[in-house]
């Protein structure tokens, strides 16, 4: 049988540069899915979906909110043709009652184990309306490398630049912070894949440079020390989210090949000016990712807020606006006050205000948005300063011997030859 697996497109933040990472969701999944299927899939961020395509399953793969009302325009546009769809991923997940009326189909969980039967299912003309496994995750002993080969490699670059490969070794988090749907999705426990299982998939990514994309790597001392020793002899550069800020951890991380971190400024204290002065002392640049219309929040806060960023140097900045996604604990806050404005998903894209904030107007906001965006780039746009911060890792790479150019042609990096050094 032949399945298609399309990845819908969805409105970018404002004000960013547009880039385009290999999606980590489909390319998982698609290691659930047996041998035997002939699985294609579809970016639609970067290429045009064939609806006249022969397949006998099409799967939607949601990964946030504001894709909801493209996927719906797919699916609909599939079934109209006799295509069953079926739907998942995170957004899947958050907005499944809603994303039910318009599937044959959704899967809600983990498919780890699991996608096989559904498959099977499909075959013998029995397909459930529901797979729910949320409560019921998989043993992460079973999540395999992704399947990487799906994606077209020629359309993830940017100017030329190969975009990083995305990889995870762990699932849930123990923090859950208020604006996040992790505690939701993933559990409310720390779950780390066994670490021979992540240095073998690392390895098996032709990429140098790695996005490593578990929600923290703050959640368990020990087990970071054993990943970071494992990964420094791959000589890999990568991104995280935020990594535990522990002089050993944060030396392991520098030798593992640590390139830059998303690190939540929240505020313009000294504990995150040290911190982010850490981070830089071990050579491990800074992405403050700042979000704008908390509570605690005034205007002249979120002023003095930017002009903290600047100060303490930090890389980039990516800021967005608070957004209250469903299965969130500030969700059920704003809901309980009655400040929720909008239920658009496509407004939900972390650049527009769809709550009411609590002191300000939600134009007053809207308009800080911009102002930060405009002044912390005022001297040099997002462009300048993410490529400072290739410069920076291209150096590290060369001294090291890893640096391997890009040919579209070829569809595969390799190793850039001494002399051009």
């Amino acid at each position: 049988m032949k399945m298609k697996l399309v990845y819908p497109r969805w409105p970018k933040l404002d004000r960013q540069t547009e880039f385009h990472l290999p999606p980590h969701g489909p390319a998982v999944f698609a290691a659930t899915v047996p041998a035997e299927v002939d699985l294609v899939f579809t970016d639609e961020n970067l290429e045009p979906i064939d609806f006249d395509d022969s397949a006998d399953l099409v799967g939607i793969s949601t990964m946030l909110s504001c894709q909801l009302p493209r996927a719906f325009e797919v699916a609909k546009a599939f079934r109209q043709r006799g295509i069953p769809v079926i739907f998942g991923g995170i957004a899947t997940m958050l907005h499944a009652e809603e994303v039910s009326e318009h599937a044959d189909s959704i899967f809600l969980g983990e498919a780890e184990g699991r996608f096989g039967a559904v498959i099977d299912d499909f075959q013998k003309g029995q397909l459930k309306k529901v797979y729910d496994y949320m409560d019921n995750p998989p043993s992460l002993d079973l999540v395999g490398t992704a399947r990487r080969e799906i994606l077209n490699r020629d359309i993830y670059n940017y100017r030329g630049v190969q975009m990083l490969d995305l990889v995870h070794a762990s699932r849930g988090c123990k923090f859950d912070c208020f604006p996040c749907c992790t505690g939701f999705l993933g559990g409310k426990k720390f779950r780390p894949r066994p670490i021979d299982k992540v240095i073998e998939e690392m390895e098996a990514i032709q990429n140098n440079r790695l996005f490593i994309v578990d929600n923290s790597l703050a959640q368990d001392r020990e087990w970071l020390i054993d990943l970071f020793t494992a990964m420094a002899p791959l000589k890999k550069k990568w991104v995280s989210h935020p990594i535990l800020d522990d002089e050993k951890v944060l030396k392991l991380a520098a030798d593992a090949g640590a390139w830059y971190v998303y690190q939540a400024v929240f505020d313009t204290s000294d504990v995150i000016r040290d911190r982010i002065r850490r981070f830089k002392d071990h050579g491990i640049g800074v992405e403050g990712t700042i979000i704008l219309g908390t509570d605690d929040q005034t205007e002249d806060d979120i002023k003095r807020l930017v002009d903290f960023l600047m100060e303490v140097e930090l890389d980039i900045a990516e800021f967005t606006i608070l957004t209250p996604f469903p299965h969130s604990p500030i969700r059920q806050q704003l809901e309980a006050e009655g400040r929720i404005l909008s239920n658009n998903w496509l407004d939900y894209s972390a650049d527009k205000v769809v709550f009411q904030p609590r002191n300000m107007t939600p134009e007053k906001l809207q308009e800080l948005y911009y102002y930060a965006w405009d002044t912390f780039y005022a001297d040099g746009g997002h462009q300048l300063k993410m490529g400072e911060l290739f410069k920076q890792v291209i150096r590290r790479e060369m001294e090291d011997g890893t640096y391997r150019r890009y040919n579209p042609k070829k569809r595969r990096a390799f190793p850039q030859k001494k002399t051009e050094q």
